[in-house]
């Protein structure tokens, strides 16, 4: 069995060039952690400046430096970029067509009273596979208020799972581009890391979402600012028919069936590729076609195409109009591509200027847990930068060398701890907290005390569930 413990060498056994190589790597994390914390830099400025410093201080030549970072940010492009483009075709369809709707309609029409956080907990899940954070919580906002207004029940008692079933899925599970980064990274299996990363968000969200709601909508009862829950909230004059996109009585929406189906197939195929792989004999038929099927880019190629079918044209959309929302769907990931670019960059100066190689060597002396080391290396970046996002690189990229000794399942768990301590404790550095705290009418403290918490929640319940199934695995 593949050890979790790795030994961390003497510090006094360190060269000078060691030593010097450490310093490079602590003085471009502080510039990284200065320029977004203080100045306010956009973190693609940041990272590239920060890699610039590592490799300057680190001795590197210029043009050396240059080629490194470069070789960096087309490599993680080329490998998650296009990824990450799919993933948003995909979001937009499914918000476009109606089929987003759909799904929150379906769910609550089946769901009580007492039924609604998890409800609220299904149907953030499933909006949030194909969307990223904040475009799912704008999206689900406008029905977390319309639902706790209507119900009567603590607006947090709504939030709180649908706040945790985005977060959880943002920080662990691809195509998000904090776990597709660091499985590029690291070189881990996705169809592993993919299954073991649904393994632990399942208690993960029950614990911090449905769970914690009872206890967060005691402690906070905001009022949403009016103006805001009135824009919301606002119910059309006339009853819009079931099974229509809003805003357009006359066009018909995706059915439930199918749009949860549409959503689920990418997974599907590529977590049938994990089975495939680990039950089929080499050069099988089955297995074969599975590995075709299940590759990341084919598996997500087919989602957007079948997408175009079952959301765009059951919708009334005609190729223009799908032609369209694709292509609106790339500008607002336009940045979300140059700083996971960047962060790649960083991650290929961290190698090439040995510095990788200092750690995976200095990985050699005293017991620390590999799982526990990358938590901590991304909870420290998460709390200094406030970006979960930023910390997973970053931290994949320091903790690569570790990984080179693992097993493919513990390398997918190392994935997981570090995608883990990429979602500790919000707080006022980062840009979720300030866009949940204006939409629930919260205060600091308030923010503080649930949605915090509940990112911390989040951490430790499931690095607790990654622990866990590194001791099975």
């Amino acid at each position: 069995m593949t050890p979790l413990v790795t030994p961390l060498a003497s510090t006094a056994a360190w060269s000078g060039d060691d030593t010097r190589l450490i310093v490079a790597a602590l003085a471009g994390i502080a510039v990284i952690v200065l320029l977004i914390t203080k100045l306010r830099t956009h973190p693609f400025l940041a990272l590239a400046l920060g890699s610039g410093v590592l490799g300057l201080v680190a001795g590197m030549a210029p043009e050396k430096l240059i080629d490194s970072f470069s070789a960096g940010l087309g490599s993680t492009v080329a490998g998650v970029g296009v990824l990450i483009a799919l993933g948003a075709m995909l979001g937009k369809l499914l918000a476009d067509s109606g089929g987003a709707e759909e799904i929150v309609d379906g769910i609550l029409r089946r769901s009580g009273d007492r039924a609604l956080p998890w409800a609220m907990t299904l149907i953030a899940v499933l909006i949030g596979l194909p969307m990223f954070f904040e475009i799912g919580l704008v999206l689900l906002i406008p029905v977390i208020l319309l639902v706790a207004r209507r119900s009567g029940r603590p607006l947090l008692l709504i939030a709180i799972p649908a706040l945790a079933g985005l977060s959880v899925l943002h920080g662990l599970v691809p195509p998000h581009p904090g776990p597709l980064v660091a499985i590029d990274t690291l070189k881990a299996d996705l169809g592993l890391t993919l299954g073991l990363g649904l393994l632990v968000a399942i208690p993960t969200v029950i614990v911090s979402g449905p769970l914690f709601a009872r206890f967060a909508a005691r402690w906070v009862r905001p009022a949403p600012p009016e103006r805001l829950e009135r824009e919301q909230t606002q119910e059309p004059e006339n009853t819009v028919p079931e099974n229509t996109v809003p805003g357009d009585a006359d066009r018909p929406r995706p059915g439930f069936g199918v749009t949860v189906a549409t959503i689920l197939l990418p997974v599907v195929l590529m977590l049938g590729r994990a089975v495939a792989e680990i039950v089929l004999p080499e050069g099988h038929a089955v297995r074969t076609v599975f590995e075709v099927l299940g590759t990341p880019l084919i598996a997500l190629l087919i989602g957007v195409i079948v997408a175009m079918f079952t959301l765009g044209r059951a919708a009334g959309f005609g190729r223009a109009r799908i032609s369209s929302a694709i292509a609106d769907s790339l500008p607002p990931i336009a940045g979300i591509l140059l700083i996971v670019g960047a962060g790649g960059g960083f991650k290929q100066t961290l190698v090439d200027s040995g510095v990788g190689k200092v750690i995976g060597e200095a990985a050699q002396g005293a017991n620390v847990p590999v799982l526990v080391l990358g938590w901590l290396i991304a909870v420290g970046i998460r709390l200094a930068t406030g970006s979960a996002t930023v910390a997973t690189i970053s931290a994949a990229g320091i903790a690569a060398p570790l990984a080179a000794g693992l097993s493919p399942a513990h390398v997918a768990l190392l994935v997981l701890a570090i995608g883990a301590g990429s979602l500790f404790f919000s707080h006022v550095n980062d840009a979720g907290f300030w866009l949940v705290k204006e939409y629930l009418g919260m205060s600091v403290g308030e923010t503080i005390r649930s949605w915090s918490v509940m990112e911390s929640i989040i951490s430790v319940v499931s690095f607790c569930c990654v622990l866990l199934l590194g001791l099975v695995v």
